[in-house]
């Protein structure tokens, strides 16, 4: 039976879903989701015999939703796995990841290769750096129409979904979910537009000719030296991902 608690995490309120004893497996949502996205995969994995936990991730459903930008950096995000693995008494974790997610469980497993003892993306791939920032690449590819740009004037998506939630909740979940065969066909040719305009193949921004690019062995690599952005230490997250 999956039971619900609150786990506190570098001064932040995480709520988590578990079920299960054994080896934890983290699962982490996407957007616009939160813990329930995952509820069909409880009983098969706990009866396997793992400890399953679904979190909210912070800024979501009933998880702490901080109100600067700042805090919601992929080492704020990776701060918070890193962290709630250790608020539940693991010492390593499977991590799985869905959309959003799943570029968390893709960072954690780069930062913290040591903590994450298997990592699986759903929809999402390893992410590589392309040639522009991605917000300029979803910009030019949907002409300022992805919801990536949608939410970055503070305001103005917040009042065109809170104006009808009901009707905001009904359509974008709706929009989302398989059984609404268009819409999913139609996001999958986007997402993969979008994939392929922010990894195009031409050299990195910032990488040397003929430099080694990210790919999807980076879980494989040395855990972040001391010292650095990834193990350094100062504020919750950081100390999160270096603990």
């Amino acid at each position: 039976m999956v039971e619900h608690r609150t786990v506190t995490v570098g001064g932040r309120r995480l709520h988590i879903a578990e079920e299960g004893e054994g080896p934890l497996v983290l699962l982490l949502h996407g957007f616009p989701e939160c813990w329930y996205n995952w509820r069909h995969q409880f009983t098969p994995l706990a009866g396997a015999g793992y400890h399953v936990v679904a979190v909210d991730q912070r800024g979501y459903a009933r998880s702490d939703r901080p109100a600067a930008v700042e805090e919601y950096t992929i080492l704020h995000l990776v701060g918070d796995a890193i962290g709630l693995i250790r608020e539940l008494g693991a010492e390593q974790a499977v991590v799985i990841g869905h959309d959003l997610g799943g570029m968390v469980a893709w960072s954690t497993a780069l930062m913290r290769p040591d903590v994450v003892r298997g990592v699986v993306g759903l929809s999402v791939p390893p992410p590589q750096r392309g040639p522009v920032p991605p917000l300029q690449a979803m910009r030019e590819l949907f002409g300022g129409q992805f919801y990536w740009n949608y939410f970055q004037s503070p305001g103005v998506a917040d009042a065109e979904l809170a104006k009808d939630p009901h009707a905001t909740f009904r359509r974008v979940m709706y929009g989302l979910c398989g059984d609404n065969r268009t819409a999913t066909r139609r996001s999958s040719r986007s997402s993969h537009r979008a994939r392929d305009s922010w990894t195009s193949s031409r050299t990195p921004r910032n990488y040397p000719p003929g430099s080694p690019r990210p790919t999807s062995t980076h879980s494989r690599r040395s855990s972040p030296k001391p010292g650095s952005p990834a193990h350094s230490t100062g504020t919750a997250t950081s100390t999160a991902i270096g603990s």
